[in-house]
């Protein structure tokens, strides 16, 4: 197994805040595919934004993550289970989890080695499923300024393990059969301050900064600004999620 990048511990903070929820209906429609909702694991859960979620539909709810930085900052619940560990490797019984989740993290994972463990824990007609996001979408000019700067400014900043994601996970080797899925989209109603706030959540922003000693958000500030219009307005945003779903 390669040696865990941590790309986020410098600003877990941040990452919860700024970092948009996943839609309810989403949890709700998972757990109503599953035979049985004793126990989930979400792999990869960084502040445990999915993992609450989950805590809403299953008995226990196992939450992991390689980074004790973004450990820390997940949100406590009676049947939450918060635990480091690297998403190859899991201290569990064998066939113990109706459903498995990873979300906006398969990509940081070796993917044979995760999938391995996925089969060895999860039950006999349990649900792996895995899902992701990649651009904004706000109907207007400012989507083509974000996509400009996350491939153009910030884009050789990106680690190695983006491209999975930045192609849209169509290259994952999905171990078992895919099963259709409704359209999730995650929606935030953000001012121009929590936009910024996103992006500099940005791994690659952060190692722009980190090489350059400049943030890279303030080169398009102004434009930011120009297209948004009164920084305290309110825009909707979207997200929408790709996603798979597969049973043992």
């Amino acid at each position: 197994m390669s040696q865990f990048k941590d790309h986020f511990s410098s600003a877990s903070n941040n990452y919860k805040t700024y970092r948009p929820n996943y839609p309810s209906e989403l949890f709700t429609w998972l757990a109503s595919q599953c035979k049985d909702t004793a126990s989930v694991w979400d792999c990869g859960t960084g502040s445990g934004q999915a993992a609450v979620e989950h805590s809403k539909h299953f008995s226990q709810v196992l939450a992991t993550d390689a980074s004790d930085a973004q450990i820390k900052q997940a949100e406590p619940r009676g049947n939450i289970t918060y635990k480091v560990s690297p998403a190859e490797e899991l201290d569990a019984p064998d066939n113990c989890f109706d459903l498995i989740t990873v979300a906006q993290a398969i990509h940081w994972f070796n993917l044979p080695k995760f999938f391995e463990t996925v089969d060895r824990v999860l039950k006999p007609g349990g649900l792996l499923a895995i899902w992701g996001y990649q651009f904004i979408h706000t109907d207007t000019e400012i989507d083509k300024l974000i996509s400009h700067f996350h491939t153009n400014i910030v884009g050789p900043y990106w680690p190695i393990e983006r491209k999975l994601l930045n192609e849209g996970y169509k290259d994952i080797s999905f171990p078992y059969i895919r099963l259709p899925t409704p359209e999730f989209s995650m929606e935030a109603t953000w001012n121009l301050s929590q936009l910024t706030g996103y992006l500099d959540t940005w791994s690659a922003v952060k190692e722009y900064e980190r090489i350059n000693n400049h943030n890279p958000t303030k080169d398009i500030a102004g434009q930011l600004e120009q297209l948004w219009g009164k920084s305290s307005e309110a825009k909707s945003i979207t997200w929408p999620l790709i996603m798979y779903l597969g049973k043992k």
